[in-house]
C-alpha cells in the first residue's frame, strides 16, 4: 500500500518535533499537525517562560544582597508590561525557530488539529485526510481545574504569562512543583502569596527531608502555606475572589491559581475508537518502545503519563526514530533521570528518595545543611542541603538531593556520575573544589542515619 507519509506526527512539542526532524532528515516523508503553537508546553507555556519569570523574580534579593557587599543599590518598580512584552517576543522567536528547523529538515507542517480515522489515516480540521505508515501521538498534557463550583474564577499555569497586571495578593491551590515554583516567582516579584496544600507538606513524591527544607525556606521568604487545607468554596466578591478552606480559613485574593494537576491531551483524537488503549488517567498505554496496542501507532511525551519532562520526551522521540526507522530496537531509558525544581531555593534530585531507599535495602544517609559563604557574609540565615543515599552493601550511590542556589546545575553532573554507577568511594577520592558549595558532595564524611 502506498501512503501519503511514512510518518505523521500529531503534536508540535519538543518530543514530536525531534522525532519528525530526525525521520525527515533520514529521507522519509513526514507530516506534522499542531493545532496551537509550535514548541508545545515547554517552549510556549511551561519551562521556558517560567524560568524567565524565575530569573526576573530573583533580582530584588540579589540587589539587597549586593548592598551588604558594598554596593549602593536599590530596587525600583517592576514593569510587568515591559517584561511580559519582552517575554512573548522571546517565545515568538523560539516558536519560529521550531517551525523553521522542522521545515528545513523536510517536515510538512499542518497548522490545525488532527484526529485519527483508522490505524493509518489522520483527518485534519479542514476535512483533508492523509494516510501514513506510522503515526506518532505527541500531544502532551494540559493543566486542569478541580470540579467544583466557580472553579472558572481561577486561572491555570497556561494563563500566568498573559495576566494583564501583576496581582497584589494571590492564592495558589496545590503544592506540586508548578505551584511551588510560581509561589516563589510571584513572591519574588512582590505579590503577597498564600498556598492551600491538601497534604502535610509541599512537593509530594520528592525526598521528605528535601521538601521540608524547601517548605521552611519558602515560609521564611514570606510565603504563607496552609497545610491540610483544600478549597471548599470559591466566590466572586466585587473585583476579588473569596475562598474558604477546609480548615475554616477564609480570605480574599486578587488572583487564584489552580496548580492541582495535569491531564494527557488524549480526548477527542479517536484513539479508543480504533483500539488504542488508555489508562484510567487518560494516558496512552505504550510498551518499552513507545508502541501502542495498535502496531502502527506510537506515543511519546506527557500524553503517555510516564516521566513528564521535556528532555525525556526528546529522548523518547530519538528512541522512536531508531526503533522504527533504523531497525535498532531502542527501549526508552527512564532510570536515574536527574531533575530540578525551580523553587526558591532551588532543588535538584536524582535517584531514590530516602523513603524509597529504606524500602529497597539497608542504606547509609549522608547529609549536611549549612549557610553558604555568599549568604553568610551577607547575614542571611537560609541554609543549603546536600544529601546522599548510599547502599550499605555495595557502596553504590542510590540518590542525591540538593537544595540551594544552583542545585539544578549541580545535579546535572551528579546525574552523570550516578548513571555510571558511582560509589561513595568514588566521590570520596575526588578532590574538592574550594571554596564552593558543591565540594560538600565529596567531603560528606560520616552518615547521619543508618536505615536497616
Amino acid at each position: 500500500m502506498d501512503f501519503d507519509y511514512d510518518l505523521f506526527v500529531i503534536g508540535g512539542g519538543s518530543g514530536g518535533v525531534r522525532a519528525a526532524r530526525l525521520t525527515a532528515m533520514d529521507g522519509h516523508k513526514v507530516g506534522l499537525a499542531e493545532e496551537s503553537r509550535m514548541g508545545g508546553t515547554c517552549v510556549i507555556r511551561g519551562c521556558v517562560p517560567k524560568k524567565l519569570m524565575v530569573y526576573a523574580s530573583t533580582y530584588p534579593g540579589a540587589v539587597a544582597e549586593a548592598r551588604t557587599y558594598g554596593w549602593t543599590a536599590q530596587v525600583g518598580d517592576f514593569d510587568w508590561d515591559g517584561f511580559r512584552t519582552h517575554l512573548h517576543s522571546e517565545l515568538d522567536r523560539l516558536e519560529k525557530a521550531y517551525h523553521t528547523n522542522a521545515t528545513k529538515a523536510g517536515v510538512t507542517i499542518h497548522e490545525q488539529r488532527a484526529v485519527l480515522k483508522d490505524a493509518h489515516t489522520v483527518a485534519l480540521a479542514d476535512g483533508t485526510e492523509f494516510t501514513a505508515k506510522h503515526i506518532l501521538i505527541a500531544t502532551g498534557g494540559r493543566p486542569v481545574r478541580p470540579e467544583m463550583k466557580n472553579a472558572d474564577l481561577g486561572i491555570v499555569s497556561d494563563d500566568v504569562f498573559h495576566l494583564p497586571e501583576l496581582p497584589k495578593k494571590m492564592l495558589i491551590v496545590g503544592a506540586g512543583y508548578i505551584g511551588c515554583e510560581f509561589a516563589g516567582v510571584f513572591n519574588g516579584l512582590g505579590t503577597e502569596v498564600s498556598m492551600f496544600v491538601r497534604g502535610a507538606n509541599v512537593l509530594r513524591g520528592f525526598d521528605e527531608e528535601a521538601r521540608g527544607h524547601v517548605s521552611d525556606a519558602m515560609q521564611q521568604r514570606g510565603i504563607t502555606i496552609h497545610t491540610g487545607c483544600a478549597p471548599m468554596e470559591v466566590e466572586k466578591r466585587g473585583d476579588r475572589i473569596w475562598v474558604k478552606g477546609s480548615n475554616g480559613h477564609t480570605e480574599e485574593f486578587d488572583c487564584l491559581l489552580w496548580a492541582t494537576g495535569r491531564k494527557p491531551n488524549s480526548t477527542g483524537l479517536g484513539l479508543e475508537e480504533i483500539g488504542v488503549k488508555l489508562d484510567r488517567h487518560g494516558a496512552i498505554c505504550v510498551d518499552a518502545y513507545s508502541q501502542s496496542d495498535v502496531p502502527s501507532i506510537y506515543a511519546i511525551g506527557d500524553v503517555t503519563g510516564r516521566v513528564e519532562l521535556t528532555p525525556v520526551a526528546i529522548r523518547e522521540g530519538v528512541a522512536f526514530n531508531k526503533t522504527v526507522f533504523h531497525g535498532e530496537k531502542t527501549p526508552v531509558d527512564h532510570d536515574l533521570i536527574p531533575t530540578a525544581v525551580f523553587t526558591q531555593p532551588e532543588m535538584g534530585t536524582v535517584g531514590l528518595t530516602e523513603e524509597e531507599a529504606e524500602a529497597q535495602e539497608p542504606t547509609l544517609v549522608y547529609a549536611a545543611a549549612f549557610r553558604p559563604m555568599q549568604q553568610a557574609f551577607a547575614g542571611g540565615e537560609e541554609r543549603v542541603l546536600f544529601k546522599m543515599l548510599v547502599s550499605r552493601e555495595t557502596d553504590k550511590v542510590l540518590g542525591v538531593h540538593i537544595v540551594g542556589p544552583g542545585a539544578g546545575e549541580m545535579i546535572q553532573f551528579v546525574g552523570v556520575a550516578l548513571k555510571m554507577g558511582a560509589t561513595k568511594a568514588d566521590f570520596d577520592r575526588t578532590c574538592a573544589v574550594h571554596p564552593t558549595m558543591a565540594e560538600e558532595l565529596v567531603t560528606l564524611k560520616d552518615p547521619v542515619r543508618v536505615l536497616a
